[in-house]
């Protein structure tokens, strides 16, 4: 337990000395990229986004895990930052929200940033998932797993805070296998602005995150495990507007 502590500690660290170095580095250009409006009218930056998904992918690389296990970790967390900064680019003015909304546009045929996102970190999911397990059954529910974490976390991302706070949550449990420090490393050095109102993760920050709180899951249970965690996943994309409503009254209080 004593050595499991310690790598995941210095993978924390790690991951936290990047997200801080990478923000920092973003901050002081001179000319400012990427601006938002928040929620509350005001303006932010969207460099934590970038910060958290370089500070994940480098918390992940030091661990002593076998080298497909940190190549699926990497890969999951860059893919499905990129895919999240496409839509932070290209889909900032796109009032559609929602799995169906932007399956429904594609039917259209309207290839959305979102339809963009989301077969693109399905794609990485079962990517990483064919790196992670053996077997199909096992393959798919990891695919399940990944995806279904990052679009967990980027429904709570509703409030300042909210889905720095979620990846705490939801990585406490996984600390032991280590993989789950490099996601809550990466969000504690970005939280205190985060809740500031001066950067938001963005898509780029909350999908890396998810995705690698997701390869922790993954990393970590067998068939069953997987299976309950995948279902309780679809669960939540099905009752996703609620879950965000809920997340934005408690941030609220």
């Amino acid at each position: 337990m004593g050595a499991a502590f310690g790598r995941a500690m210095t993978a924390g660290t790690v991951a936290a000395a990047v997200a801080g170095g990478v923000y920092r580095a973003l901050r002081t250009r001179p000319r400012p990229r990427g601006l938002r409006t928040n929620y509350a009218g005001r303006t932010v930056d969207l460099y934590a986004g970038p910060a958290a998904a370089l500070g994940a992918a480098a918390g992940t690389a030091v661990l002593p895990l076998p080298a497909r296990t940190r190549c699926a970790a990497a890969l999951a967390v860059l893919a499905a930052g990129g895919c999240g900064a496409y839509d932070d680019l290209v889909g900032a003015d796109d009032p559609r929200r929602g799995f169906r909304a932007h399956l429904g546009a594609l039917r259209d045929g309207e290839v959305t940033s979102g339809a963009v996102k989301l077969f693109g970190i399905g794609a990485a999911g079962l990517a990483a998932g064919a790196l992670l397990k053996e077997r199909p059954v096992d393959r798919m529910l990891a695919a399940v797993v990944i995806a279904g974490t990052a679009h967990l976390v980027n429904l709570t991302d509703v409030r300042p805070g909210a889905a720095a706070t979620a990846v705490l949550a939801l990585g406490a449990p996984g600390l032991p296998v280590g993989l789950a420090a490099a996601p809550m490393g990466a969000v504690t050095a970005l939280v205190a602005d985060d809740l500031g109102e001066r950067t938001m993760l963005g898509d780029t920050g909350v999908h890396a995150l998810g995705a690698a709180l997701g390869v922790a899951i993954v990393a970590g249970r067998g068939r069953a495990g997987l299976l309950a965690h995948a279902a309780g996943l679809v669960a939540a994309a099905a009752y996703g507007d609620r879950i965000s409503r809920l997340v934005r009254v408690l941030s609220e209080r």
